[in-house]
């Protein structure tokens, strides 16, 4: 994976737009944790193969970047994006990294489904 830049992202997210694509959203856990009683509350969020048809896609931001798909019904976002990559397959994957280069949120699109296993199979 490399940085994001700005604009090979859109052009990417343009491509997958107004067509059948799979969707695989995660944050890892602890990603979005918080204390609480000076416990940490470990918070994930999972989707993989989630077929969705998105109007249009936006990336904004200055870094870390937020990828923004507006559906007909709704929208699907991921906050927190650094790094970029379209592999040889035609898949978009954005993911986010925290300063130590741990994985904290992936976006990712196919016009394919992605392999199916167990949790924590995207690729990093």
């Amino acid at each position: 994976m490399q940085p994001i830049e700005i604009a090979a992202v859109q052009r990417a997210l343009d491509e997958f737009a107004q067509q059948d694509v799979y969707l695989h959203l995660e944050t890892t856990n602890g990603a979005y944790a918080a204390l609480r009683n000076e416990a940490p509350m470990a918070v994930c969020a999972y989707i993989r193969n989630g077929r969705i048809r998105y109007e249009r896609g936006r990336i904004t931001g200055s870094g870390p970047y937020r990828v923004g798909l507006k559906l007909a019904d709704g929208w699907v976002y991921a906050e927190g994006l650094t790094d970029w990559e379209l592999d040889a397959q035609g898949r978009l994957l954005l993911a986010g990294h925290d300063g130590e280069g741990r994985l904290a949120v992936a976006l990712q699109l196919s016009r394919h489904p992605f392999p199916v296993g167990g949790l924590g199979e995207a690729k990093r």
